[in-house]
């Protein structure tokens, strides 16, 4: 601060804060060597608190409105009594300008999944996220116990302290809320609204409260959630019968989304089996026909020739992804554009794994017009 800034401090006397981010709690009011004159005017808005310090100590907290301060430094005279210690006033005052709105941008998750104990299955994982709302309450406990001297203290710098107290206090009222894990998501505002007050009371030593705490969602381990959706198919079929037949259906369709290959038979014998079932439950039951006279022996068949042989199907691994199948001319093509190489995995029915092309017997004259890669350059 230069030598027109501190004189200018000798006739300022409007102490005001207007807040420009969204993320203060605290703010200092910058004064030339913390002197704060006699009949200063502080003004105070609403969503704000005021603590006056004088010589080190806190000497009131200002509600919103408009003070006159009364220090023991005087305008003008102070600096002139200040002649003898080199224009260093021994009389040292400080507004705090504290934040008293909601800062409703606060986070939380659990790191680490919270193991409960359910009725129905057991030991249990749970993961959960939200959001809740932090205030401040209790301006000086808030500068004796967490932001003390620091002219600019943001929710930064407090937002990972309240989040580890929310996970603690959520790990608590997860494992003792006695709720059925089935029906915690109807639970959720009534746990946000105990662990708010829960938290509040924890907080209440540093000045800050919890007005508002949010659990967006609450999430059971992939295989958990796959033994729900399970159990709740199984209830929708209504018997093990009828869910069998729903299986049956099930296989018929990733069967025909799979064309070619097994895919297909699976599909036909799948769908044949499913038609007897439902003939056989269509069809009434008649009477046991007596037995038959033996057939006559059937006449000779005359030889035909069997059916051509199918051309091999091919899978190839591009990009990360399956694509095919494919029979030789396609991979040629593939070959000579590039897209398949030495490298590139391949498989085809009855290999027991996928195998770089290279390494296939049957796949081996594409690359032979195809030059390898160059080597690294230098």
């Amino acid at each position: 601060m230069g030598l027109f800034d501190a004189i200018r401090g000798e006739f300022i006397d409007i102490i005001e804060w207007t807040d420009s981010s969204r993320d203060t709690i605290v703010w200092r009011f910058p004064r030339h060597d913390n002197e704060i004159k006699m009949g200063a005017k502080l003004i105070v808005r609403e969503s704000q608190t005021a603590v006056f310090v004088n010589e080190g100590q806190i000497a009131d907290v200002y509600t919103p409105g408009t003070y006159t301060l009364q220090t023991q430094n005087m305008p003008i005279l102070s600096t002139l009594k200040g002649w003898k210690y080199g224009f260093d006033s021994p009389f040292k005052a400080e507004v705090y300008f504290v934040t008293t709105r909601q800062f409703t941008d606060m986070k939380w998750g659990t790191a680490n999944p919270v193991i409960v104990r359910d009725a129905e299955f057991g030991m249990v994982r749970l993961r959960a996220f939200g959001t809740f709302a932090a205030k401040v309450v209790d301006a000086a406990a808030l500068l004796r116990e967490l932001a003390g001297t620091d002219p600019q203290f943001r929710t930064e710098e407090v937002q990972e302290y309240l989040r580890q107290l929310v996970v603690s206090k959520l790990s608590t009222a997860l494992a003792t809320a006695g709720v059925p894990m089935l029906d915690l998501a109807g639970q959720q505002e009534l746990l946000g609204t105990r662990l708010a007050g829960a938290i509040s009371q924890e907080l209440a030593p540093v000045g800050i409260s919890l007005p508002k705490f949010v659990i967006e969602n609450i999430s059971l381990p992939p295989e958990v959630e796959q033994a729900i959706d399970t159990r709740s198919r199984m209830g929708i079929a209504g018997n093990l019968d009828q869910y069998t037949q729903f299986q049956a259906a099930d296989a018929i369709g990733d069967a025909a989304r799979n064309p070619g290959g097994a895919g297909e038979g699976i599909g036909l014998g799948v769908g044949m089996a499913m038609g007897q079932r439902i003939a056989a439950g269509l069809t009434p039951q008649a009477p046991a026909a007596p037995a038959a006279a033996p057939a006559p022996a059937p006449a000779p068949a005359v030889a035909t020739p069997p059916p051509l042989p199918q051309p091999a199907q091919w899978f190839v691994g591009i990009g990360g992804t399956q694509q095919g199948p494919y029979d030789a001319a396609a991979l040629a093509g593939l070959a000579g554009a590039g897209s398949l190489t030495r490298e590139t995995l391949v498989w085809k029915d009855g290999m027991a794994a996928w195998q770089p092309a290279a390494q296939v017997p049957d796949l081996g004259g594409l690359f032979a017009a195809v030059p390898p890669p160059l080597p690294p350059q230098a």
